[in-house]
């Protein structure tokens, strides 16, 4: 039992600054909510009964999984195509420069605008938060992609030829752990970015998901509604980073943690 105990308690130890914050903000929401009323800023205790009021009308569970999966499947395309093209590009350096413009229009053109596009394109249907996601989140997954490909270590990679490793070796064991280094951040960056692009274009242009049931507590005036919506956004968000990328890092860059506990 005191050995449970003694492992536990420095985890529990470790939360205490992350606690602090939390029951700062809480405090400050509820502060505000006495302030302005629940009119303009319902309090945590109602956005709660809001959230749980949704949950068990079942419209949380639906509109979460349709959202999340126009945000999750547009991110997985941004990232595919956009580690591919700019470890490729960052490879080739005048691949790199010829899509130098493109990368740099692509990163000054705002998500509404392409949202507006897609509308016109595609509809009020699923395609236009997914297109909005791709367009949106490919060229930073590929700025950081170009960006780690271009700084490998070329001394560590001759010196792994001069000793006659496969290609396969080299790329695994020499070129990914560098790589991975500056892609994690950068799909990190890509994936919250996602969930607001994607709630974004359903608040403008869809019938279902998050977004268009935050539309429809706009247009209801009830804020409580549209605050439990929000909750149920960074739920869902936290949920992937901390269950999905992380144990991902945590698997794919060992040496990272080995770093960490030294």
């Amino acid at each position: 039992m005191e050995r449970v105990a003694g492992a536990i308690w420095p985890r529990l130890w470790g939360f205490r600054y992350p606690a602090v914050g939390v029951g700062l903000f809480l405090a400050l929401w509820w502060a505000g909510s006495l302030r302005y009323g629940a009119f303009i800023l319902p309090s945590p205790r109602e956005t709660c009964a809001a959230l749980w009021r949704l949950i068990l009308t079942g419209a949380v569970g639906k509109a979460a999984l349709i959202t999340a999966g126009r945000a999750l499947g547009g991110f997985a395309v941004a990232a595919l195509l956009g580690s591919g093209i700019g470890i490729l590009a960052g490879l080739r350096p005048a691949l790199a420069q010829t899509l130098k413009p493109v990368t740099a229009m692509l990163l000054g053109i705002p998500p509404i605008a392409w949202i507006v596009l897609a509308m016109l394109w595609f509809g009020t249907t699923g395609l236009t938060p997914v297109f909005t996601v791709v367009v949106t989140a490919l060229p930073i997954v590929f700025a950081v992609a170009v960006e780690g490909a271009r700084t490998r270590d070329r001394g560590l990679e001759d010196m792994a030829r001069a000793f006659a490793t496969p290609p396969l070796m080299l790329f695994l064991d020499v070129r990914l752990p560098h790589l991975l280094s500056y892609l994690f951040p950068g799909w990190v960056t890509a994936l919250a970015l996602s969930w607001k692009v994607a709630v974004m274009a359903e608040l403008l242009a869809s019938a279902d998901g998050i977004g268009a049931n935050m539309a429809l507590a706009r247009v209801n005036l009830d804020t409580a509604d549209a605050l439990a919506w929000i909750i149920v956004l960074l739920i869902m968000l936290l949920a992937v980073e901390l269950l999905v990328l992380e144990p991902l890092q945590r698997r794919m860059e060992p040496w990272r943690n080995g770093a960490a506990s030294a």
